[in-house]
């Protein structure tokens, strides 16, 4: 089967020849038909989970994908031959991922059943951006009329988060360029907020005098300054983030709910998200669809930021 790997830590991806792996107990053979990028894909790669779990190499990338169930290991009784599926294939200790023709999931694992009409691309696209909104949002404790800053809300995280946040009635705040501000409006952003203009936070509290009640950060990496969007948030209000950026007990002095949030889906999550897309509920922006040959020039690419949704690979 076709595959794009890395040899070591850091190394160039490649599209290489590998045996189609045989599911054993409790496992399934999926030929996948689309895989996702997401920023974590090659923050692995690059050795962010380096001496915390064991990888084999060479390693598959990627996490998301969808495809059709090709043949089952002994002792599986959730999945047939012939089910369409998606979730996350990661697992470093065998090196296995998701930017390949076939790859193997524990029945037990990140995989749920796709509606029949939901396209491989749309599936795919959803478990890690989608679940994580979705977490994200929950996390941020929302009443209808609320107000929430997301911060990064261009990609696919923040795309996903401004449909979750809509739907519970709350008024949001998605900063983005002006290149892509209607399409978020679209999407249910209420105002957008273009911090080329100025900066993110004296904007809002121009807007927002007497403070907001959320904000979902996807920007500030780990160890940066959250001191300008915290000071935006009310007494009681929440802060989340997905980059682990949050300081909960600084954040717990000013009266604010800090939430480093970690994206863990379960099954009936990824069923609930694909039935919402299914009905058209939410709306999934593809960016870019490559062939596996292309991937690896994809994730150049996509390192490189700008996204204005999700990059699909094609299997």
């Amino acid at each position: 089967m076709k595959a794009v790997t890395i040899t070591g830590f850091g190394a160039e991806p490649l599209l290489t020849d590998l045996p189609v792996p045989e599911p054993g107990p409790g496992e399934l053979l999926v030929r996948l038909h689309a895989a996702a990028l997401n920023p974590f894909d090659w923050k692995v790669a690059d050795g962010a989970l380096k001496g915390l779990v064991d990888h084999d190499f060479p390693l598959v990338m990627g996490s998301d994908g969808a495809g059709v169930v090709e043949r089952i290991g002994p002792g599986v009784i959730h999945f047939r031959p012939g089910d369409t599926v998606y979730g996350q294939f990661m697992n470093l200790a065998h090196g296995r991922g998701s930017y390949a023709e076939y790859v193997i999931a524990a029945e037990n694992g990140t995989l749920a059943r796709m509606p029949d009409d939901l396209p491989f691309p749309v599936a795919a696209a959803l478990p890690t951006a989608s679940v994580t909104a979705y977490q994200a949002i929950e996390a941020a404790r929302l009443d209808a009329g609320q107000v929430i800053l997301i911060n990064g809300a261009s990609g696919g995280v923040g795309q996903s988060a401004i449909q979750f946040a809509a739907l519970q009635g709350a008024r949001v705040l998605a900063t983005a360029t002006g290149d892509i501000a209607g399409h978020l409006r679209d999407l249910g952003a209420d105002e957008t907020v273009d911090f080329t203009a100025a900066p993110t936070a004296e904007q809002v509290l121009a807007a927002h005098p007497d403070g907001i009640d959320a904000v979902l950060d996807l920007v500030t990496a780990p160890g940066g300054d959250v001191d300008a969007l915290a000071g935006l948030l009310k007494p009681g209000g929440t802060f989340v983030s997905t980059n682990r950026a949050a300081d909960p007990d600084a954040l717990a002095a000013r009266e604010v709910h800090g939430v480093n949030l970690v994206n863990d889906p379960s099954r009936k999550e990824l069923e609930s998200l694909a039935a919402l897309a299914d009905a058209g509920r939410l709306r999934i922006t593809i960016d870019a669809e490559v062939p596996l040959a292309d991937a690896p020039a994809a994730v150049n690419r996509a390192r490189a930021g700008g996204s204005r949704g999700k990059t699909v690979i094609l299997l």
